[in-house]
């Protein structure tokens, strides 16, 4: 099980992030923008995600994925349980594709996706291994 002491260590691992608590819940910036927070009781995270894919992706993996409705259902977030967050490798996928929608152009630029595949925030409409969908372009 990954931890939010994962979450912390993978976040600030990324270029150019910060750490800062905001409303009381430490939240992980690239270029003065939140990509990633995490909630107050530690056991879930919040991520960037295009609102027209979060409905496929809870429906995927609906005891990992969720929104809190009549908060993030306005923005392009997506909730993600800790506790089924398969490894460290995952989680640090979901957290890359959450930085890489929020951080600037030429930042991303200048750190190109590895090219491994696997990108986290995917609809898996395919077995379990399967190439997954990427969650944005």
């Amino acid at each position: 099980m990954v931890t939010a002491e994962d979450v912390r260590t993978i976040a600030l691992s990324l270029p150019e992030t910060s750490e800062k608590l905001a409303w009381g819940m430490p939240t992980f910036r690239v270029g003065g923008k939140i990509f990633a927070s995490l909630a107050d009781d530690d056991a879930s995270l919040g991520v960037k995600c295009p609102r027209q894919d979060r409905a496929g992706l809870i429906a995927s993996e609906p005891r990992k994925f969720f929104i809190r409705t009549g908060h993030d259902d306005r923005y392009a977030w997506l909730r993600v349980r800790l506790t089924a967050v398969e490894n460290t490798a995952e989680l640090r996928a979901i957290l890359e594709d959450s930085w890489r929608q929020t951080a600037p152009r030429t930042l991303t630029e200048a750190h190109p996706k590895p090219t491994r595949g696997d990108d986290a925030l995917a609809v898996r409409d395919d077995p379990p291994g399967g190439p997954p969908a990427p969650c944005h372009p």
